[in-house]
């Protein structure tokens, strides 16, 4: 499997995916994997960042330590967070639901039929599904940090641009080159996580004693296997 994931990693990457006949397809996984799901996350991400921000706003004002509020609020919510909520998201509703599809596809004949005729399943129905996961859940985590940024700032100082430069300055300085490129190894990892594992999982059958186990259901689990090592380690990168 971990062969199997590296091979459409690297065809994902290859621009021979990307031909005329291939593109239409992608387009297509790429627009029903990120447009139906980014309004809906967005508002759900910016009520449960104005009830979080008003938390650690009010707890940190009551304990004297307001100065600290908006460091905690970015690093709870931007850092660590919202890129975990986002690649569940798109895991529950988008790269779980198309290895459920590729499973039902290979087990069809599907697979087989592609073959013969020439064409390579691999390019033609699982690439598109991985490069729709990626896609989302990049897409997602960013558009959703920059309105829990944008709220941040309108909890703490309100509808004035007074505060902006020293809220970008405060940003900044949680955002250095070390914890930026943890957010962005994180980021690229869970959404390499949420987009492999349920694919590559679909097209092997499970070992003998493990028959009546659910395919989606063993992909499930080492995903979320994956996420959890993943967060451990951006966690250790960043506060060890």
């Amino acid at each position: 499997m971990l062969h199997t994931g590296a091979l459409v990693l690297a065809l994902a990457l290859s621009p021979s995916s990307y031909r005329r006949g291939y593109r239409a397809g992608l387009a297509r996984h790429v627009y029903q994997g990120t447009a139906p799901l980014l309004p809906w996350f967005t508002v759900l991400v910016a009520v449960a960042s104005l009830v979080v921000i008003r938390i650690v706003v009010v707890t940190a004002s009551s304990y004297g330590l307001s100065q600290y509020a908006l460091e905690m609020v970015v690093r709870v919510l931007v850092l660590e967070l919202i890129p975990l909520t986002a690649a569940l998201f798109v895991a529950v509703r988008c790269t779980l639901p198309g290895g459920v599809e590729l499973a039902a596809l290979r087990g069809q004949g599907a697979f087989e039929a592609q073959r013969q005729s020439g064409l390579d399943p691999l390019v033609t129905e699982v690439v598109p599904r991985v490069v729709a996961g990626l896609f989302a859940v990049v897409t997602l985590a960013a558009v959703s940090c920059v309105v829990s940024l944008v709220l941040a700032y309108l909890v703490v100082h309100g509808f004035t641009l007074a505060a902006f430069e020293a809220y970008t300055r405060k940003v900044g300085q949680v955002f250095n080159p070390a914890v930026s490129l943890i957010f962005a190894l994180k980021t690229g990892a869970f959404s390499a996580a949420v987009s492999l594992i349920p694919a590559v999982s679909s097209l092997y059958d499970p070992p003998p004693h493990k028959a009546q186990a659910l395919p989606e259901l063993q992909g499930l689990v080492r995903m979320f296997l994956l996420i959890l090592l993943i967060e451990v380690a951006s966690l250790l990168g960043n506060y060890y």
